[in-house]
């Protein structure tokens, strides 16, 4: 199942040091298979706010994208941009293509009713 990297970037800079940094990072996320499936520019707000801008980078798995995050060759070029460029950053799981959101509401269903809280 494949995993994400996932950035809310806020306050983007066009400092040298950040664009070091995005010369630099795709030669640490080859060895672990990441690619950017979005790299962003600001999205169409339909609901909400969203200010910034956003990244989405895939790996393989979960393994993978904790292993890249924490090599050595990623640690080299992040302070390259979190000197520069605050934002919130999320490694999360992917579903697979048979998930299901009405199986999903089942489980959410049945964990609310063992706690005793209504599904409201």
């Amino acid at each position: 199942m494949p995993a994400f990297g996932f950035a809310h970037l806020r306050g983007r800079r066009h400092h040298s040091d950040v664009l070091e940094y995005l010369e630099r990072i795709q030669a640490t996320l080859d060895p672990f298979g990441g690619r950017f499936v979005i790299h962003g520019p600001p999205a169409e707000v339909l609901e909400g706010d969203w200010p910034g801008s956003m990244v989405l980078i895939e790996f393989p798995g979960r393994a993978e994208a904790r292993a890249w995050y924490d090599s050595p060759a990623y640690r080299a070029i992040l302070r390259l941009r979190t000197d520069h460029v605050e934002g919130d950053v999320l490694l999360i799981d992917g579903v697979g293509p048979d998930y299901d959101p009405t199986e999903r509401a089942r489980t959410l269903r049945a964990e609310a009713e063992r706690a005793g809280e209504p599904a409201a």
